[in-house]
């Protein structure tokens, strides 16, 4: 007989299904918040205000322009202390395609500086965005 204070053990089967749901939902609050990190990112802005104001681009995707989400297992995404490497999901109605955005500062906490930004679309053109010293000049590429 089992004394008030004590415990029923819970079925094993139950465990794992908890185990279960708490781990993937684990996983994909994790997921969710690196990918808003990224979002919010100023180089990952940058690229993306230089697409948006890019008219042989945003002609070939098509508006209105659809950002998606990193694939964090890309080897083609990269970030550390001082560079920043991005292939970015984007479509449109017309066609879709890849953003792919080189940043670099020159110290920790300083500025991100565009260094080149295409984009490819899915039939292989390639449409440059950015490369510095071009028409869109510095003060649209730097930002705190």
């Amino acid at each position: 007989m089992k004394s008030p204070g004590s415990r029923m053990p819970v079925p094993l089967g139950k465990l794992v299904l908890f185990t279960g749901v708490a781990g993937t939902g684990t996983c994909a609050l994790l997921y969710y918040l690196i990918q808003k990190t990224f979002s919010r990112a100023s180089y990952y802005q940058l690229a993306l205000e230089q697409l948006r104001s890019h008219p042989e681009a945003l002609e070939a995707l098509g508006t209105p322009l659809q950002v998606h989400h990193l694939r964090l297992t890309d080897k083609d995404n990269f970030v550390d202390i001082a560079d920043a490497k991005l292939k970015i999901p984007v479509s449109g109605p017309r066609a879709e395609g890849h953003l792919y955005v080189n940043s670099s500062r020159d110290a920790p906490f300083k500025r991100w500086n565009l260094q080149e930004v295409f984009l490819e679309l899915k039939d292989g053109q390639q449409i440059p965005v950015f490369k510095p010293g071009g028409e869109n000049g510095d003060d649209a590429v730097k930002r705190e």
